[in-house]
């Protein structure tokens, strides 16, 4: 994803919002409706950002670029885009979940750069019937047939955006009558004409069909989105209820979770999906779900499971259930104030080695030994990580090393040899941040 420019350099401490444009027909008139609505408002006024996305995959991805520029300089509103870098495929469903995906992480990076918390996408009434066909054909359960929900939250790099859909109960004709009344222009994608795309084809074969057997076919199945979301919310206040006991801060707790599928299996299920919805995670299929019941009956309760799950990792250890992301980060000194009592290791010498390069980063090999209490013997990393009750899984833990000598280990702490208690201190930190989740989005 490459970075972009900005047609506003400075921002303004006003609130701010923004609009996904991708310059069709939707998002034109969502951020006309949008700029026009904030003419009513004046005080305080709303900063509002235009976010494009621009995918790279058709020839004419420059020019919609350029359209969206120009109707946010006409507009007077901020602008800014990314380049989504994605490989073609030939299965084209995979390109278009992808591209899907990688479009939200930038709408959801653009709104961390620039402090804003409401992102406004155009999705319509008849964009929620295909949704709702799509999931059926998928075999979904009430939480696929809820459709897109009218308001989400969605969180990137600890910050949580709230993803907004104002026109979902407004079809595309009338989205076609309010942009001509209102002399709007827009750009058509030619990729919507494709019929091989699934969505597509639910758009232009099937939809069309059914509106002549039934004319108010994409209000109804709308409607019935609306009942499924309402279904799902009372479900999940179920699943609070019935996992008061096994839903804990650290994950789920394995032995009343199986007493409750012994007793009641559908409330069972319903407490592992609420679970994995908390998580943002997508749903397993009924035959997914059932294998995983059978891992758990079937093992001790003192064993270890792992499970490859929607990007993530879900790790059954001392009887509780864990998601577990992939993780990134780097060593970093914080320096402790100079009235301080607390040992760190010697600014100087630190700074010094980082200047020639004798400040290494390496990860574990299974033979290395810390002291890191005063008057104690040296010990392997293997039974510090038992002592300190860390999980086997964080146990590959990122090491520091300074001048050839381990300085630090992450989650245990420092060499206490190197330590000092005088002049200018520092201490080595692992800053840990958790790669982006490629979670389904609808």
């Amino acid at each position: 994803m490459a970075s972009s420019r900005k047609s506003q350099s400075k921002l303004k401490s006003q609130k701010r919002i923004a609009v996904a444009l991708s310059g069709g027909l939707d998002s034109v008139v969502l951020l006309d409706t949008v700029c026009k609505a904030q003419t009513t408002y004046k005080d305080p006024p709303t900063e509002i950002w235009a976010f494009h996305i621009h995918h790279g995959l058709q020839k004419p991805a420059d020019d919609w670029l350029i359209f969206c520029e120009k109707l946010a300089k006409k507009y007077k509103i901020g602008f800014d885009f990314r380049l989504l870098h994605l490989a073609q495929d030939t299965d084209q469903g995979n390109v278009e979940a992808r591209a899907r995906a990688g479009r939200y992480e930038a709408l959801a990076e653009l709104c961390v750069e620039y402090g804003i918390g409401d992102l406004l996408l155009a999705h319509h009434q008849n964009d929620q019937a295909e949704t709702v066909l799509l999931q059926l054909l998928r075999g979904a359960g009430v939480a696929g047939l809820s459709g897109m929900p009218h308001e989400r939250e969605l969180t990137h790099d600890q910050s949580r955006i709230t993803l907004w859909r104002p026109l979902l109960n407004q079809s595309r004709a009338e989205l076609e009558v309010y942009a001509k009344a209102n002399k709007l222009k827009w750009i058509e994608d030619p990729s919507n004409q494709k019929t091989q795309f699934r969505r597509n084809a639910i758009r232009k074969q099937i939809i069309p069909r059914l509106e002549k057997i039934q004319p108010a076919a994409v209000a109804n199945l709308a409607r019935s989105a609306n009942l499924m979301s309402e279904a799902q919310a009372l479900l999940d206040r179920l699943a609070k209820e019935d996992g008061k006991s096994i839903l804990l801060k650290d994950g789920v707790a394995i032995k009343p979770l199986l007493i409750l599928a012994q007793s009641d299996l559908r409330a069972a299920n319903n407490v592992v999906r609420y679970w994995l919805k908390t998580h943002q995670l997508g749903m397993p299929s009924q035959e997914r779900l059932q294998a995983w019941w059978l891992d758990l009956q079937n093992t001790r309760q003192d064993a270890q499971l792992e499970w490859l799950h929607d990007g993530v990792s879900l790790r059954v250890w001392r009887g509780h259930l864990q998601a577990i992301t992939k993780t990134s980060g780097r060593w970093i000194f914080q320096a402790i104030p100079s009235k301080s009592q607390r040992l760190g290791l010697a600014a100087a010498w630190v700074k010094n080695a980082q200047e020639n390069g004798r400040v290494e980063f390496r990860m574990r090999s299974g033979s290395e030994k810390i002291q890191i209490k005063p008057n104690s013997p040296r010990k392997t990393l293997k039974n510090l990580f038992q002592e300190s009750d860390i999980p086997p899984w964080q146990r590959q833990a990122p090491l520091l090393y300074i001048e050839g000598d381990l300085i630090a280990v992450a989650g245990i702490g420092p060499s206490h040899p190197h330590l000092v208690n005088s002049g200018a201190r520092v201490w080595p930190e692992w800053q840990e941040s958790a790669l982006p989740l490629q979670n389904p989005v609808k």
